[in-house]
């Protein structure tokens, strides 16, 4: 006998009926979803930094497969800080994995096994989206509830420090990036490419 469950994606959370106080419910709503987006994009950049230390090769393969854990040890309790805000807030935080991929609203990295610094090229755009994401969320939160709001700042001080990590290795003596004008992670890795023939 098989039984059909229900998709964890076509789960909604409901209102919240209760709230912290001093924020509306309506305002509460706005907050919540807008952590569980952010839920979302740090679980699955948390995902992407594993599997760049797994597929990672060439000769910075110890640089880059060392320096991508610590990151991940720092974002997995951002995650687990939103998801608690959002219940603290009344909602239900999903992190199940068709919720997650069913709210996102970008593809999946698309990098496999590839040089170091083809990944960090790749890696780079990952971040600069998640950091532009997160800092429109910070001025988002700002009239709303400044409790979340600084927890989001917080988190986006680590995660702008990590993007600098990234870029580090892609910085060309002229203060340049070798992925300058990059849109996306597979045009990043071909940027990566040119430069490495041309050295």
């Amino acid at each position: 006998m098989t039984t059909r469950k229900r998709s964890s994606s076509s789960r909604r959370s409901a209102a919240p009926r209760f709230t912290v106080p001093g924020i509306a419910i309506k305002d509460a709503q706005k907050l919540i979803d807008l952590l569980q987006m952010r839920l979302v994009a740090l679980t699955d950049l948390a995902m992407t930094l594993k599997h760049i230390h797994w597929n990672v090769i060439g000769p910075n393969f110890i640089a880059v497969h060392t320096m991508l854990d610590p990151q991940v040890d720092e974002i997995l309790p951002m995650v687990d800080a939103i998801a608690e805000r959002i219940a603290t807030l009344g909602g239900e935080p999903n992190g199940l994995p068709g919720g997650l991929v069913a709210t996102r609203t970008w593809d999946d990295y698309d990098v496999g096994r590839a040089n170091a610094i083809e990944h960090l090229g790749a890696l780079d755009m990952v971040y600069q989206g998640v950091n532009e994401d997160h800092r429109a969320a910070v001025d988002a939160v700002e009239d709303l509830d400044l409790v979340t709001q600084d927890m989001l700042i917080g988190q986006l001080e680590r995660l702008e420090l990590f993007h600098w990590f990234v870029r580090g290795h892609l910085e060309s003596m002229d203060g340049s990036l070798i992925t300058e004008g990059a849109k996306t992670e597979a045009g990043a890795q071909r940027k990566v490419r040119q430069a490495r023939k041309k050295a």
